[in-house]
């Protein structure tokens, strides 16, 4: 693996997320690269702000919209899943370069945790590096947003940190998971938007740890949902959200 593949390693090896051969390599890089141990440093005390972020319950009709939508929806077969691709409001300038470490990170590991399961030879690294900086780039022009905003919450009766950021000026929003527990075999985290009462997908996030750019403009949404759903991801939310973020 190339020095410049390398340097894109630093969240992933952070997260503990690289296969045992990557992380030896890396650990010899390491030892000649000050500022990627600078780096690493930043990302694992960067993680573990957003896992102690205050989180505050979302409002109750943003729940109840969820909930009433649940009887009339009939489960369909998974379909093929797409490529990969409580709430306090308001980061402020001086907190969105740290957030965006965090947001770099998950996707790091995301992408790492990807690669493990799908035994990925050494030559694909490249490609999961170009991925990540992609991803990156991204969250980066999102988390910068003159207008950001984020909200943060925990998953209901099961522990860990999700937290929206979103920008109405550029249209967008993203999801950052941590320390969210796997969902069970044959299902997946799937992200939906909340348009006034219609539950909008936004994609999936396979584990508890990573980070999503949501599909689709923000437009008239109100705030994101979280649910567990068939791998490949459903029309319609079919079972009770594990977490609401608003944006307000």
């Amino acid at each position: 693996m190339s020095a410049a593949d390398l340097h894109t390693l630093t969240g992933a090896y952070a997260a503990h997320a690289l296969e045992p051969a990557e992380s030896a390599e890396f650990e010899r890089h390491l030892a000649d690269c000050p500022a990627c141990t600078q780096e690493v440093a930043e990302f694992a005390a960067t993680l573990a702000r957003l896992g102690a972020a205050e989180a505050a319950v979302p409002p109750e009709a943003l729940k109840a919209r969820v909930m009433a939508a649940l009887p009339t929806v009939r489960q369909e077969a998974p379909r093929t899943a797409p490529a990969p691709g409580g709430a306090r409001a308001g980061a402020r300038a001086g907190g969105r370069t740290r957030f965006a470490l965090a947001a770099c990170l998950a996707i790091a590991a995301t992408t790492g945790g990807l690669a493990v399961q799908q035994h990925q030879q050494a030559d694909d690294a490249r490609a999961r590096a170009a991925t990540v900086q992609s991803q990156a780039d991204r969250l980066t022009g999102l988390l910068t947003a003159p207008d950001v905003r984020t909200a943060t919450g925990t998953a209901a009766g099961a522990g860990g940190v999700g937290a929206v950021v979103w920008s109405h000026d550029r249209g967008q929003a993203a999801f950052l998971a941590s320390g969210m527990p796997t969902p069970p075999a044959g299902t997946t985290y799937q992200l939906w938007f909340d348009d006034s009462g219609t539950m909008r997908s936004a994609g999936l996030l396979p584990s508890g740890e990573g980070a999503l750019v949501l599909s689709g403009p923000l437009d008239g949404a109100t705030g994101v949902g979280v649910t567990v759903e068939p791998t490949g991801g459903s029309t319609h939310p079919s079972t009770a959200p594990v977490m609401l973020l608003s944006f307000t």
